[in-house]
């Protein structure tokens, strides 16, 4: 039994977009959806248990359309209200207050033309507003035809105007052959594949330098602010300086995720590999006494996961979070370890780095729990080849279901020709 299944895989493409006129309609819809978000979102703070999609609509559509909303925007108003106030109460916390101009905007509200590079939205009162879409090399590959545009965000922030595209589409999982144990570190990322036995195929090193350049401008901002505690605030060129430098590590932590994250799914690619991660919490909290704090404050280990696990997917290949601890510490081939300092090891008379020793425990944790799933996967098959599946035009919806009879129950009911034919439940 393999664990190769159709899974929807959705990406979001961030486009800057352009609004002739100024865009003065669309800012009056945007400002319009708000403020009905927030209405909606107050009202349904006060009541002890949130209403269903039914109820809402019944309350809120008349009241929204007379304000010149369209039926969908009425829609995704409620429903995105019912979002905030359901997952903000969840975690104990006060009302939302909403004051970013976001809007959903449901596939029936919006027109899109990708060659043309031109988007057409619907707004208040059935009018319509044109945007033109600054487009981008890297976003051609949604356009060969496998992916499908569905909702589109539209948001304005810092004076310009975005329009967030989501694709999706049916990717085939692949049944992995080998099993990737990655082991993330500050300035490097370590790569161990071993094969479905648990015999060592091979080790990638992945050296990188993107979070030390990240760093390095930080310290210059916090220096500069350092320097001028009472009146970086009022001086505009300090200002001006210390946002330039966080602005650039901040582009250069997001575009060096992207770099790690796809080199390691063309590694997973290339061995047909399940791909293990490290679980790792609470990171940044536990080591702000540490003396690498500064490095922890900027290690985006999480975020490169993220990527690298939708990358995995839009490739029909699928990761996992394995158990962090004692990965450098143990043997992971029962050989004699020893640690001759804080980076190297001698494993079996060969001298290699911790980081070699935790990417192999990893992956070895990582072929545990794919081996579990497939154990898994079998036993929820055999009990499923007990059960058959019956239908009467008379029966109840309930009733429908008949297990196998025991051949040794004597009180057992013969199946009977209709049974005999019918489908195994799947």
């Amino acid at each position: 039994m393999s664990l190769a299944k159709t899974m929807r895989v959705r990406a979001t493409a961030r486009v800057e977009a352009v609004a002739p006129e100024r865009g003065e309609g669309l800012m009056e819809f945007l400002k319009a959806y708000r403020d009905a978000v927030q209405e909606v979102v107050n009202e349904l703070w006060r009541l002890k248990k949130t209403p269903s999609r039914a109820t809402l609509h019944r309350a809120y559509y008349d009241r929204l359309r007379s304000r010149g909303f369209r039926a969908h925007h009425v829609s995704e108003i409620y429903k995105r209200a019912r979002e905030l106030v359901e997952a903000t109460k969840s975690n104990d916390g006060s009302k939302p207050l909403l004051k970013k101009l976001t809007a959903r905007i449901h596939p029936l509200d919006y027109k899109i033309d990708l060659k043309a590079r031109a988007l057409w939205l619907a707004v208040l009162n059935g009018e319509w507003v044109e945007l033109k879409l600054k487009w981008y090399d890297y976003l051609d590959k949604y356009l060969d035809g496998s992916w499908r545009l569905g909702e589109v965000l539209v948001s304005y922030r810092r004076n310009g105007i975005f329009a967030y595209l989501v694709f999706n589409k049916e990717v085939q999982l692949k049944e992995p052959k080998t099993v990737m144990g990655v082991d993330l570190n500050f300035d490097n990322a370590t790569c161990t594949i071993v094969d479905l036995n648990g015999n060592l195929i091979t080790i990638y090193p992945l050296p990188y330098r993107g979070l030390r350049r990240a760093l390095h401008l930080k310290k210059l901002a916090e220096r500069l602010q350092k320097e001028h505690p009472r009146s970086w605030k009022y001086q505009r060129w300090i200002r001006r300086a210390r946002a330039r430098w966080l602005r650039r590590a901040k582009s250069i932590l997001m575009d060096s995720a992207h770099y790690l994250a796809k080199r390691l799914v063309r590694i997973a690619e290339e061995y047909d590999a399940y791909v293990a991660f490290e679980g790792l919490k609470r990171v940044r909290e536990n080591g702000n006494r540490d003396e690498l704090a500064w490095e922890l404050q900027l290690w985006c280990y999480r975020r490169v996961q993220e990527f690298a696990k939708y990358k995995a997917l839009a490739k029909g290949l699928k990761t996992v979070l394995v158990n962090p601890r004692n990965t450098s510490r143990q043997s992971p081939n029962g050989k004699q370890l020893n640690f001759l300092d804080y980076k190297a090891v001698e494993l079996g008379g060969v001298t290699t780095s911790r980081d070699v020793i935790a990417s192999w425990n990893i992956a070895l944790r990582g072929l545990k729990k794919l081996k579990q799933g497939l154990r898994e996967e079998k036993r929820r098959e055999r009990l499923m080849r007990g059960f058959w599946v019956t239908w009467s035009p008379d029966g109840l919806a309930g009733e429908r279901m008949r297990t196998r009879p025991d051949a040794r129950n004597p009180e057992a009911i013969e199946l009977s020709t209709i049974v005999q034919n019918c489908w195994k439940l799947i």
